[in-house]
């Protein structure tokens, strides 16, 4: 399997023309859903199956929970920080120095799981209750260098979310072997 195929199984995240009620109800469900899709993935496996890589020099298992967790956690506040400020400049951060610190790669990830579905749970309620006007409240992103609109980040953690299940079914249809 190609290296590019390996880092995005699902293809990378395409901003559809115009994102109508169709694309937000979609995208919710799959927010809404990660945490239960997360743990029938994770159900039962060993501490060794949650070393396992899903590509060459990339994160195991458990550091892609560890990243769900940061990552989701860090889109929520910028949901939040969206808001309440006009046009906030979000702070990045390094995801991969994040996930090589020690609770990052911590064989225990169930304060992660426990982390992910406090969150999505938040963030469904939040993202259920938002108008059409919230969701088109815009932040910046300097990194990018770019204004994203929340209903434009809530199609890019749908795909997030669907991104890192299928690096983790990669991971095990390998058995990790890259």
């Amino acid at each position: 399997m190609e290296l590019e195929q390996l880092k995005y199984p699902i293809g990378k995240f395409i901003v559809p023309t115009e994102i109508d009620n169709n694309h937000i109800r979609e995208w919710k469900t799959t927010l809404k859903k990660l945490p239960q899709d997360l743990e029938k993935q994770l159900q039962n496996l060993t501490t060794k199956e949650l070393n396992w890589i899903y590509r060459p020099e990339g994160w195991s298992i458990k550091q892609v929970v560890h990243h769900l967790a940061d990552s989701h956690t860090n889109s929520f506040i910028r949901f939040k920080l969206t808001l309440t400020e006009n046009v906030p400049a979000i702070r990045p951060y390094e995801e991969q120095l994040w996930a090589a610190t020690p609770d990052g790669k911590n064989d225990d990830i169930s304060a992660s799981l426990q982390i992910i579905n406090g969150i999505h749970n938040r963030w469904s309620y939040l993202l259920d209750n938002l108008s059409e006007a919230d969701m088109n409240l815009l932040y910046f992103h300097p990194q990018h260098q770019r204004l994203y609109s929340l209903k434009e980040a809530i199609g890019i953690y749908d795909w997030h979310s669907r991104h890192h299940l299928a690096h983790i079914q990669q991971a095990l249809n390998h058995k990790g072997l890259f």
